[in-house]
């Protein structure tokens, strides 16, 4: 009896461990673009690794598909182009459900941006419009809904709420900026509020916030239109703010904040684009404060995300909303290892993993494997994605040997594992 009585609290034990550790949306596991894997191909044949599947009715968007136990889950406009609508499919591209979730963004580029959040059996996602959701994973029912945008007076931009939600413990953040509050704890069973910030009064940005450990002290990273800023995950403190940015005199669009930092070893990086250029914030010992290391006037990330590998920070940099190079940091330094143009293509995204990156550009949809040398753009593959339409704007996700590419209303899965 004894023994069946301990069988059964390790396995609730072990049950509760793998739901808190299950948390997969933004960017992987630490919102970094790095994922995981080992074992991937090298190199791919001139066509691309082998295609998997396609499906075409995932609704437009540029969020990531994000694959949790057996299902594919993305989130797309209907057919109307009103409202926004996750979509399960099976690890085979099988759709599974369909379901309306919130109010698109009704203004400029109102395709869905929210990468869900999956915490065990519950996906969380927030609307253009700033509705904070909760879904039944299996059947993708609503089990709460928060029209965030209205309730914490959310003040956005002609872009709307672009965020990817947080979840943290028994919380979900969102960050409506304004005037009332900066960011917000929702209680993640309910969505009943725990906690909100105080007011920066300033608007939000379009940052997706990232949680980081420093010193044993856990801190949330978010941003606003003009500050980067660490909050107290448990009692919604803001601890340090900081807007001193040395490029604000020669931006040409305030507020443009897209991509979510690195953070490595008590540092932040941070780089978006608008002529804000990149800078590093060191964290003092109890991460009450920020001081700027170094800035870079030669990375200047768009929407596309940057990666840390082997010391060295990778990226695209915008020259306007059409074009745009590639970039090498050092991460202790600030140096530029490279700036180079990619033949025939402009700035895009890129992810990591097995030590080599995944480029994808945004204008022809040229997708790279390339090989981390700070030396040079280092291109060993190179294919292009021909499903679906619009700007290709999605990052690349890797799971379990497939990487998956949305364009628009497609989404595709390519096997790139070796056998």
């Amino acid at each position: 009896m004894k023994t069946y009585q301990l069988l059964i609290i390790l396995l609730v034990a072990f049950s509760i461990k793998s739901i808190a550790q299950s948390n997969i949306g933004w960017r992987g596991l630490n919102r970094d673009g790095v994922y995981p894997e080992a074992g991937l191909l090298k190199s791919w044949v001139q066509e691309g690794p082998e295609l998997l599947w396609t499906i075409a009715d995932a609704g437009k968007g540029y969020s990531s598909p994000v694959i949790s136990g057996d299902k594919v889950f993305v989130t797309g406009m209907d057919t109307e182009e009103k409202n926004e609508i996750l979509t399960a499919y099976t690890l085979e591209g099988k759709k599974i459900y369909s379901v309306t979730y919130g109010s698109a963004w009704d203004k400029s580029y109102p395709e869905t941006r929210t990468t869900p959040t999956v915490v065990g059996d519950k996906v969380y996602v927030i609307s253009g419009s700033g509705e904070v959701v909760c879904l039944n994973a299996v059947n993708g029912k609503m089990i709460w809904s928060v029209n965030g945008g209205s309730k914490f007076g959310a003040k956005t931009n002609v872009w709307g709420v672009s965020e990817s939600p947080l979840v943290y413990g028994n919380k979900v953040i969102f960050t409506p900026g304004g005037d009332q509050t900066t960011m917000v704890a929702l209680d993640a069973a309910t969505g009943e509020t725990l906690w909100t910030t105080t007011s920066l009064n300033d608007p939000c940005s379009h940052v997706s916030p990232l949680l980081i450990t420093h010193n044993s002290i856990k801190q949330i990273i978010g941003f606003s239109e003009n500050y980067v800023y660490g909050v107290d995950p448990e009692t919604g403190k803001i601890e340090w703010k900081f807007k001193d940015w040395d490029f604000v005199a020669k931006r040409g669009m305030d507020g443009i904040c897209i991509n979510t930092p690195l953070y490595y070893n008590g540092k932040l990086f941070i780089s978006n684009a608008y002529e804000m250029r990149s800078h590093m914030l060191e964290l003092n010992d109890d991460a009450t404060g920020v001081k700027l290391l170094w800035r870079n006037d030669d990375l200047s990330v768009h929407t596309g995300g940057m990666v840390l590998v082997n010391g060295i920070i990778y990226g695209s940099n915008w020259f306007n909303n059409n074009n745009g190079d590639w970039v090498a940091l050092d991460w202790n330094t600030g140096q530029t290892r490279y700036k180079t143009a990619w033949d025939g293509c402009s700035k895009g995204s890129v992810i990591a993993a097995d030590n080599m990156l995944y480029c994808y550009e945004e204008r022809r949809g040229t997708l790279a494997l390339v090989r981390p040398n700070p030396e040079k753009f280092d291109i060993i593959s190179e294919f292009r994605i021909n499903k679906g339409d619009g700007v290709h704007w999605s990052h690349p996700v890797i799971d379990n040997g497939i990487l998956y590419v949305r364009h628009g209303n497609a989404v595709m899965a390519y096997k790139i594992k070796e056998v």
